[in-house]
């Protein structure tokens, strides 16, 4: 029987600076494997119970992957100029053949700019403190729609 959890989460990085966290009284739900949270995440706290308090530590790979360096892009600055911010750490949203990506700016040189189509935590070892807030059956409809209708399933949502 597949179910919906919801869980607080604090978010930080190997230096122990908060990355993301969820609101207060606003915990994330999701649907079991329809694949809504990081996999490896998921398996660590499907086991919990409403309450339930746990450390989770993800290596890079297990998190956002590792930096890719088949994601780095080399654009004539030319191509860009219609940009006005156009600066290192900008994120740019390209339409490309298959869909928007957004991409960040890794170099600028004065004929180049590097752009880095890596998640922003690729390469980041991850630490989540979680706190387990709801632990229910998932209703039919979610079943079917793939993914949760709020935290007490109501089906008061429109797609």
């Amino acid at each position: 029987m597949r179910r919906v959890l919801a869980f607080n989460y604090v978010l930080k990085g190997p230096d122990g600076k908060i990355l993301d966290q969820s609101d207060k009284n606003q915990p994330l739900p999701f649907l079991e494997g329809a694949g809504q949270i990081l996999p490896k995440l998921e398996e660590e706290i499907k086991g919990m119970k409403e309450g339930d308090k746990k450390n989770v530590k993800l290596s890079a790979a297990d998190g956002y992957g590792e930096i890719r360096d088949n994601m780095f892009m080399e654009v004539p600055k030319e191509e860009l100029a219609h940009l006005p911010q156009l600066e290192i750490g900008a994120h740019l949203r390209l339409e490309l053949g298959n869909g928007q990506h957004i991409v960040r700016v890794s170099k600028i040189t004065d004929s180049h700019v590097t752009l880095d189509g890596n998640h922003p935590l690729a390469g980041t070892p991850l630490e989540f403190d979680i706190e387990m807030a709801l632990v229910r059956p998932a209703t039919e409809e979610e079943l079917q729609h793939g993914h949760p209708h709020g935290l007490h399933g109501d089906s008061g949502h429109h797609h």
